[in-house]
């Protein structure tokens, strides 16, 4: 099947042969490879940067356009020059595909030089003042404001699009990506054919397609549904850690597990893993006894979930962590907050992330919740279950999120019982529009007669200013509604 890049590149052709011979900016004709590298970068550089990429065309005569085609041993020749410069003396390194086409009844080479992402593309990389653009039908050297544009054009390749592999073969890529269960967390039938699977492989950006010679596994590809992330030298070191500790304190270990698997693929058996070992208690539901940990599993996922997508991949030799003792689970993983955060607004707050694509897959897959709503998910689960507030730390290179074990208000210290009435302040605030008393109690499972109790809680929250009346205006002090300080 011919391609549709192949059909624009002949368009182009007979726009600057028909009817006299004329340079274009998308597309130049060679006689054959020129010898001079340094002149050839330049072209590739150009048509790097030009908007939609553009076209070289080996085959036809330099001067008069006239046409002379190639023989396959040129066509491979030129093919393994160009890659080699693509490769080695182009960044960032860039993408070219090529056919082999009869035009007019001579064989042509067709080169598709695809726009780069990341702009200014530039020779060797040195400067990005030695680049190039396509100007009335030529190639020359891009001026400072030109760079600028280009620059302002310019997308940063996120982590996640980064080459995870080596160039790999398609019988390669299905062997080492377990694409079957990301199609059953998707909830969809796994196509038929390999060419299908590649191909929503490349537009997942799982794999990245070169040239149709091989296949790029990605960070996120492997990161998602790679069989073992240990085959991956970049990732091995990657792997989420589970550790349950003897006591309340790190000197005894009990177990620890070290996941393989690409995160939505392993996720199930992680969470499975990890409710294996925490403490249970029985509870009672239409006359049957069952078991239930005592943490709410959805605040559970939900911040498993966020550790594994917020973490800071550039943070190396650090990886997600779960670790359980007797009276918390501690979740963490490496990177501080994105700088726009606090860590007094992490509930429902304005989603940001640092691997977009990593979240919005997790949430296709079902994994983790819409957006900014994971901790907001927790923080109700906890209330419903009568555990402390989740803890938020920011470390000197890691973020943490600590659960605790339930205890009852007696327990709870000064802090936790504000930090109680503050995490309960916002989801009120988004659901029924302000906290009350009442609320308040219900929240730390006590009753109407405890109401002076949860009263001073409230006062001394005021007075941290960590919550505000509602109405600033109204008189009772019975009915009074509060919001966060921020609200």
């Amino acid at each position: 099947m011919i391609k549709n890049w192949i059909e624009k590149a002949v368009e182009y052709l007979e726009h600057s042969l028909i009817p006299i011979p004329q340079e274009i900016n998308e597309l130049d004709w060679k006689e054959e490879l020129s010898p001079n590298n340094k002149k050839l970068c330049r072209h590739l550089s150009a048509f790097a940067n030009h908007p939609g990429g553009g076209f070289l065309v080996f085959g036809v005569e330099d001067n008069s356009g006239k046409l002379i085609g190639v023989t396959q041993e040129q066509a491979e020749l030129i093919m393994q020059k160009l890659s080699s410069l693509c490769r080695d003396s182009i960044f960032p390194v860039i993408s070219i595909d090529h056919s082999v086409q009869e035009y007019k009844g001579m064989p042509l080479l067709f080169v598709y030089i695809k726009e780069s992402a990341v702009k200014p593309v530039s020779i060797n990389g040195k400067s990005i003042e030695d680049s190039y653009i396509r100007s009335g039908g030529t190639t020359r050297q891009a001026s400072r404001q030109e760079i600028g544009a280009l620059m302002l054009n310019s997308k940063t390749p996120h982590y996640e699009e980064l080459h995870a592999s080596t160039l790999k073969s398609s019988a390669e890529i299905l062997d080492i990506l377990d694409f079957r269960s990301v199609f059953k967390l998707l909830k969809k039938p796994t196509p038929q054919s390999q060419e299908e699977i590649l191909k929503w492989m490349e537009d997942e950006k799982m794999v990245e397609n070169i040239d149709d010679i091989g296949y790029y596994i990605t960070n996120f590809g492997a990161l998602s549904c790679a069989y073992n992330l240990d085959k991956f030298d970049g990732l091995s070191r990657k792997n989420i850690r589970v550790i349950k500790y003897k006591g309340l304190t790190k000197r005894e270990t009990e177990k620890e597990q070290l996941g393989t698997k690409g995160y939505a693929i392993g996720y199930e058996g992680l969470i499975s893993y990890i409710n294996a070992l925490l403490p249970s208690s029985e509870v009672i539901k239409n006359a049957l006894r069952s078991e239930t940990t005592v943490y709410p599993e959805i605040a559970l996922r939900e911040l498993i979930a966020n550790a594994l997508i917020h973490q800071d991949f550039s943070v190396r030799g650090s990886s997600p962590m779960v670790e359980i003792f007797d009276d918390r689970i501690e979740i963490s993983n490496p990177g501080k907050l994105l700088p726009s955060k606090k860590i007094d607004r992490l509930i429902r707050t304005t989603p940001e992330s640092r691997n977009e694509i990593l979240a919005s897959a997790f949430r296709r897959y079902g994994i983790c919740e819409e957006r900014g709503s994971g901790f907001e998910k927790a923080v109700a689960a906890i209330e419903l279950y009568g555990l402390p507030p989740l803890k938020f730390e920011e470390l000197e290179n890691s973020f943490r999120v600590t659960m605790y074990s339930p205890k009852t208000f007696a327990k709870l210290t000064p802090t936790e019982r504000i930090e109680a009435c503050y995490q309960h302040s916002i989801i009120k605030y988004f659901s029924s529009g302000g906290m009350t008393n009442a609320s308040l109690r219900e929240r730390f499972k006590m009753s109407e007669r405890q109401r002076p109790q949860v009263s001073l809680v409230i006062k001394e929250a005021l007075a941290q200013n960590r919550i505000k009346p509602k109405d600033p205006n109204n008189a009772s002090t019975k009915y009074v509604e509060y919001i966060p300080f921020w609200g």
